[in-house]
């Protein structure tokens, strides 16, 4: 090869060199990116695999200590996991997507098991546990974490123990007070499964002593768990036992969770059967109830809802509730039962709101036993008492009720009742019917408007206000009692009357405005301050009249005084001025045809007792004794007649103004009255005692 040629080969040589070095220069790049790539890879793939090996090999006791303190500091109280915690991975039992098995139903999930758990009471309870459990499992998603739920499809408790206390009425461990965070991350819990276990109950408010004893029930296609109750109950035995669903289901809302239960204790006995629907947030029942007790009061322990005193109760109806974001709300509907021996049926509402409760009710009764009405205003006898579960304090000499209201409880609860009752039977003759009051309870304020009923052929219309907004103690509660009685027929009070031949009756009218304050009904009369006015226009006065009225006292007076003979009455006015519970004679006269009686003196309702003089004058020669005045003195539950020596055969002359003023059997005082007419015999008695009655507010007296 020339020079020439050598010359011209050298670019083409350098050219190729020059390519050859550029490629060897390019590969060079690209192989390191693919090793980072690879090495990126191996990494992301092993991070798992080993967080996977540290799980599987983790001792999980090790976090104990810390995982205690957490959950003692967020709930308050103590928590410890004393046995061991294990976590371990298995796959899941049903698919994530129902239906579909996807590539992730093949992933296994975390299984946590913690043996021997403990959550102690708050530190202002006594020393111990709260509940404790030999093991509880769960299966945690751990998908759902990417979206910030926890997702348990199963959570499983063995062998629980629930000790329930309450030492007083602000003491009490199933609740803890803890500040209340809008979390980022979800519950999902979707059943809950309980084994052989036991809840203890300790009460001292309601002096419950009661354990229930759980276990699971086999071959059972509705039930699951069976449980035992024995106990005590104030004293009383408690016996009984239930059955409920054997797996909690609480994502499908809607499924019906079973419940039955029979549980007796002395005079107290609950029944159920039914079902709870969206048990997660207790949003719904639907159940039979069955419920007794000594009185509908002492449901105020179990419930938080007032309830009047009562005789023993025993009612069954429709209970259904829920829960909302504004409240609860449970309706006992169509319900029936028995007061004593009264029959009560209808539908009662509570609404649990803001800033008070409210209790809504319907009820009517048939028949309504006068008896039964006692407990309401503490009127009933020591032994009811005692039988009903309150203190026995009424006493011996006294015949006004004692027993106290309690208005700090109408504080809580406002009401809005109607009752109606075709017949109320006190004695088989006595005729009253029809009674109608619409009660309402408003920031404390009780209120009877009206408080109506028929009475022999006439009608009674009162309103009661007892205000017991106010402060305790023997003012608790501003009374008033404004009534009026109209046209109660002589003849259908007394129907010994219509057996007398040529016998006529006329009517009764009354009126009464009283106002009071105390705590007790007692208490209320003894401060009261008003006028009770009284009138009879016509009428038959009669040994057998006042047997038939009950008026034994007033029985020896009329024979003592008129002989066995029927009288005919041609008025009778009543006029007391009241002040500060003494009940003072304005106008007192009895007008017969053979005498007039004029009746002067007072009525303590306070001590109880009656200082009358009873001063008959005869209108001819047939009754030379009566001129001669009488005294009627003593208590209410012992009157006694104080006559002069001389007269000793007249004992018992004053018991017509007895039977008037004193005798609770007596028909004038407690009803109210417009008057009779103009056209009255005792046209100027009835016009001086016919004025409308007058009082001051309650705790002030008239001027």
């Amino acid at each position: 090869m020339t020079t020439q040629q050598h010359e011209e080969n050298r670019p083409a040589d350098e050219a190729n060199r020059g390519n050859a070095s550029t490629s060897q220069h390019g590969k060079r790049p690209m192989s390191r990116t693919l090793k980072t790539v690879l090495w990126l890879l191996g990494i992301l793939v092993a991070i798992p695999i080993i967080a996977i090996i540290i799980l599987l090999s983790f001792d999980w006791n090790r976090v104990k200590p810390w995982l205690n303190a957490k959950v003692s500091d967020a709930i308050d109280r103590p928590f410890a996991i004393v046995g061991d915690l294990s976590v371990h991975w298995e796959r899941p039992s049903e698919s994530i997507i129902p239906g579909q098995r996807t590539w992730r139903d093949h992933i296994p999930w975390p299984h946590l098991v913690a043996n021997d758990v403990h959550v102690g009471n708050p530190s202002n309870m006594p020393k111990g546990d709260t509940a404790s459990v030999r093991q509880f499992s769960f299966s945690l998603n751990p998908f759902a974490l990417l979206s910030h739920t926890i997702s348990i499809p199963v959570l499983r408790f063995d062998g629980p123990h629930v000790e329930l206390l309450r030492t007083d009425a602000t003491h009490y461990n199933w609740v803890y007070q803890h500040e209340q965070k809008k979390s980022k991350w979800n519950l999902d819990l979707e059943r809950l499964v309980l084994s052989k276990g036991v809840i203890h109950v300790k009460d001292a408010l309601t002096d419950a002593d009661i354990t229930a004893d759980v276990d699971t029930i086999a071959n059972d296609p509705r039930y699951g768990i069976g449980f035992k109750v024995h106990g005590s109950y104030h004293d009383a035995p408690v016996t009984g036992g239930g059955k409920t669903g054997g797996v909690l289901t609480l994502k499908d809302q809607d499924a019906p969770f079973p419940v039955q239960a029979d549980v007796h204790s002395g005079p107290y006995a609950l029944a159920v059967d039914g079902t709870v629907t969206r048990p997660a947030k207790l949003a719904g029942l639907d159940l039979r109830l069955k419920l007794a007790g000594p009185s509908m009061a002492r449901l105020y322990a179990f419930t938080g809802v007032l309830l009047p005193e009562t005789p023993a109760f025993s009612t069954e109806g429709h209970l259904t509730g829920s829960l909302g974001a504004e409240g609860s709300r449970w309706t006992y509907e169509k319900f029936k039962g028995k007061v004593g021996e009264s029959d009560i049926a209808g539908t009662l509402s509570f609404q649990h709101r803001k800033p008070r409760n409210k209790l809504s009710a319907t009820v009517h009764s048939n028949q309504l036993r006068f008896a039964d009405l006692g407990p309401l205003i503490g009127a009933d006898s020591n032994a009811s008492k005692r039988a009903r579960g309150v203190a026995a304090v009424q006493p011996e000499n006294k015949a006004l009720p004692v027993e106290k209201f309690h208005t700090e409880k109408w504080k809580v609860l406002d009401a809005d009742v109607h009752f109606t009752a075709d017949r109320i039977v006190k004695t088989a003759q006595l005729p009253l019917n029809k009674l109608k009051t619409h009660l309402t309870m408003d920031k404390g304020v009780l209120r009877l408007q009206p408080l109506d009923f028929g009475l022999a052929g006439g009608s009674v219309n009162s309103n009661v206000t007892l205000d017991g907004s106010g402060g305790a103690g023997k003012d608790a509660i501003k009374a008033t009692l404004d009534a009026t009685a109209r046209n109660i027929e002589l003849k259908q009070l007394f129907p010994a009357i219509q057996k007398i031949q040529q016998a006529t009756a006329g009517d009764i009218f009354a009126q009464t405005k009283l106002t009071a304050t105390g705590d007790s009904v007692g208490e209320m009369l003894a401060k009261s301050n008003g006028e009770l006015k009284a009138l009879i226009s016509q009428g038959v006065v009669s040994k057998l009249l006042l047997e038939e009225a009950g008026l034994n006292v007033g029985n020896v007076i009329l024979t003592k005084v008129f002989g066995d003979k029927p009288v005919q009455l041609n008025c009778l006015a009543s006029d007391f001025g009241v002040t500060n519970g003494v009940a003072k004679t304005n106008t007192f006269v009895l007008d017969t045809q053979d005498a007039i009686v004029d009746i002067n003196g007072w009525v303590n309702l306070g001590n109880e007792q009656i200082d009358l003089r009873v001063k008959p004058e005869t209108k001819g020669l047939r009754i030379f004794t009566l001129r001669t005045p009488f005294y009627v003195r003593g208590t209410f539950k012992k009157p006694d007649l104080s006559l002069d020596k001389k007269v000793l055969a007249l004992k018992g002359g004053a018991a017509a103004a007895l039977a008037v003023v004193a005798a609770p059997a007596a028909a004038l005082l407690p009803l109210i009255n417009t008057g009779p007419g103009k056209d009255s015999p005792c046209a100027a008695l009835l016009a001086k005692a016919g004025a409308k009655p007058q009082a001051p507010p309650p705790g002030k007296q008239k001027r």
